[in-house]
């Protein structure tokens, strides 16, 4: 029997514990395949605070990218350097200018066979040429200590951005630097040749995974969606003839809704991506209000609606754009014509929806619906009288209002509606009655 109790306990031995608890290591994989813009930028963050949540033990970026703008890149790099988890980037086929930062920034760098990492000098936006040297000064600084971060040559990092910068057996003055994949693990730049992401892991001691590729909600999609410089040049027309038919029939409620939610979809998206500056969309509000002002408040056209308009269309180009309070250096040229032509050409849909449509729209059964359009005429039954409306034709009183050009007068103490011909009369003018229409006076200033 003890012989017994002790084989047993030998084969009890052999058989493995249970493991309670234990979970795969969790991987989370995100890409950057396109321009480093404030889109990109949110992109990143996004998906890093998606690492975070689902508590991943590494991430994997899949890169190629040809790079895009400075202050952007600078937050991603930011970002992931605060990254409390190992991340590593794949490049599969290119890495310049801003991914070649971004991937120094990362713990390890793989490339594929055929990619390239590097030529990192800062251009400017539309021409591409070499922006001035404050920008190249940065930019340099950036690399070295990015590259210092992660136990990678300084000298190499700043040759990616400087040509001016020699550096034996690997550049000659007057090149920038840009590695192969062999080039990149020769000098440090790059931990292994790699066709898959699989692969990495593997190398990495990571053979049973869960991989979880980052996606962007359908509300972040959405919101992309609305980035569009064509739909927000839409969204401009909706605003505008939402504005004009509210004004055509006050108290609809409709058209003024459109317009509130055309605005709200034009700002939102550029505000969340970083592009709309909270001085911007004052600037947009302020442009608003003084053109309400030049058509209500104010007679004639003069400073407040031109400023309104300037400020108006000014500040709704500037939101599109990635300017630096009026520094368009390093704002691509045709960024700038889009958001031009966009913001001009939903202006000009919208003029001519005022025009066009706008004759069609209140001819049409919706408006009938939502509007009082029936007229009560004298010969159906309805009249509206003065008490001696005879005596009141050709009698003189003076402007109780302003008549812009409705408003009211008093004649014998009395106070009547009246409105004008056309023109401007100031409070305390003399006026002459010289016709009834309905219930309201048609008047005319009296001249001395």
């Amino acid at each position: 029997m003890k012989k017994l109790m002790i084989v047993f306990s030998m084969l009890w031995a052999l058989v493995p514990e249970p493991s309670f608890g234990q979970t795969k290591p969790k991987v989370m994989l995100m890409e950057i395949k396109a321009e480093i813009d404030p889109r990109m930028s949110r992109y990143v963050n996004l998906a890093l605070d998606n690492a975070e949540k689902i508590e991943a033990d590494y991430v994997i970026i899949e890169m190629d990218t040809y790079g895009g703008v400075l202050t952007d890149s600078k937050d991603i790099v930011d970002r992931i350097l605060d990254l409390k988890v190992p991340i590593w980037v794949f490049i599969n086929k290119d890495a310049a200018s801003a991914g070649a930062l971004i991937s120094i920034a990362c713990d390890s760098i793989y490339m594929a066979a055929g990619a390239t990492i590097g030529a990192a000098t800062v251009v400017q936006g539309g021409t591409g040429e070499a922006a001035p040297d404050k920008y190249q000064s940065y930019m340099r600084s950036i690399m070295r200590s990015t590259a210092e971060h992660n136990g990678r040559d300084p000298r190499i990092a700043e040759g990616m951005v400087d040509e001016r910068i020699a550096i034996d057996s690997i550049s000659a003055e007057g090149s920038v630097i840009t590695f192969t994949t062999k080039e990149a693990l020769k000098y440090g730049y790059c931990e292994a040749q790699v066709e898959s992401i699989d692969e990495i892991l593997k190398r990495n001691g990571v053979p049973d995974y869960e991989l979880v590729k980052f996606e962007i909600s359908n509300v972040e999609k959405v919101i992309a969606f609305f980035l569009n410089p064509f739909i927000s040049g839409i969204l401009i027309l909706v605003i505008l003839g939402g504005l004009y038919f509210e004004l055509q029939t006050p108290g609809v409620g409709f058209p003024i809704f459109a317009a509130i939610t055309a605005l709200i979809f034009y700002l939102v998206p550029y505000y969340l991506n970083g592009l709309a500056e909270n001085w911007e969309i004052i600037a947009l509000f302020v442009g608003v209000i003084l053109i309400i002002v030049e058509v209500f408040v104010i007679p004639g056209f003069g400073v407040a609606g031109i400023a309104g308009i300037t400020l108006t269309v000014g500040s709704m180009v500037l939101i599109m754009v990635n300017n630096d309070f009026f520094n368009f250096e390093m704002v691509p040229l045709n960024d700038i014509i889009v958001a031009s032509l966009a913001i001009f050409g939903g202006l000009s849909g919208g003029v001519l929806l005022l025009f066009v449509g706008g004759v069609r729209f209140s001819q049409s059964g919706f408006f009938k619906r939502i509007a009082l359009s029936d007229t009560q005429a004298q010969s159906e039954g309805y009249t509206s009288n003065f008490n001696n409306e005879g005596d009141l034709i050709g009698k003189t009183g003076t402007a109780y209002t302003v008549l812009r050009p409705s408003g009211k007068i008093m004649i014998d103490n009395q106070i009547y509606d009246a409105f004008s011909r056309g023109d401007y009369i100031e409070k305390g003018d003399s006026v002459k009655v010289v016709e009834i229409e309905g219930s309201t006076l048609k008047v005319r200033k009296v001249t001395a």
